[in-house]
């Protein structure tokens, strides 16, 4: 399938996406995309990336346990540290898009509950027919995990220029554990987060919520002399 838009429009066009329609993408695209996917760039082109693609029944499956832990509040094991705290304009940032998304879906900072349902629809992966789970292998560390990043990005521009949206999630790294019970993997297997991906949903409101992105004159910091 040829992508219908320009490098440009699919970076300024990618979001991230909170409702998906049950719409299934084609296996033949799948490959194609992930395909496209591994011309990502990685240090000394080792390519340690392990994404595993999960659909249909296995998802479902995978889904119902995650949101049973996160709906009996089971403690977290992350592979990964997962309790950073953001601070200054970080954290303006982050409560400016928290404040966006939960205004688009009408939910109260005080409605204690709304709030754990809105939570608990990242664990079932936002009601996506596919989510993409990625981990690297031990002992590969911090440093490469720059690597999986880039890869990520290039996966969702080459979904985003075929007009399959995504949502890119720490959420879906909280019980490792039991990802790794559900794909069949040993403990060397370690989970860095997940992306639900699929056709939109335009009618969820969540997927009305927009953000923003600093100016170059906040963000970059240009040497010449």
């Amino acid at each position: 399938m040829t992508p219908a838009m320009s490098v440009d429009v699919a970076i300024r066009t990618r979001r991230s996406v909170r409702g998906f329609l049950a719409r299934e993408v084609p296996r033949a695209e799948l490959d194609e995309i992930f395909t496209l996917a591994q011309w990502a760039p990685s240090n000394c082109n080792v390519q340690l990336w392990r994404p595993h693609v999960v659909s249909g029944p296995a998802l479902k499956r995978l889904c119902t346990a995650l949101v049973d832990a996160a709906r009996a509040d089971q403690p977290l094991a992350p592979d990964w540290p997962a309790d950073g705290k953001y601070h200054g304009i970080y954290r303006e940032r982050q409560h400016d898009a928290a404040a966006r998304l939960y205004g688009a879906m009408g939910v109260e900072r005080k409605d204690i509950q709304a709030r754990k349902d809105a939570y608990l629809r990242n664990q079932a992966c936002f009601d996506a027919p596919h989510a993409v789970f990625m981990f690297m292998q031990q002992p590969f560390d911090a440093r490469e995990a720059t690597d999986l990043g880039i890869y990520a990005q290039t996966l969702m521009l080459a979904l985003t220029a075929r007009g399959i949206a995504s949502c890119a999630q720490g959420a879906l790294a909280l019980y490792p554990p039991i990802v790794r019970e559900h794909l069949g993997l040993g403990a060397d297997e370690r989970l860095m987060f997940g992306i639900s991906f699929g056709y939109e949903d335009t009618g969820v409101p969540a997927n009305a919520a927009r953000v923003g992105r600093a100016l170059i004159e906040e963000a970059v910091v240009f040497h010449r002399d």
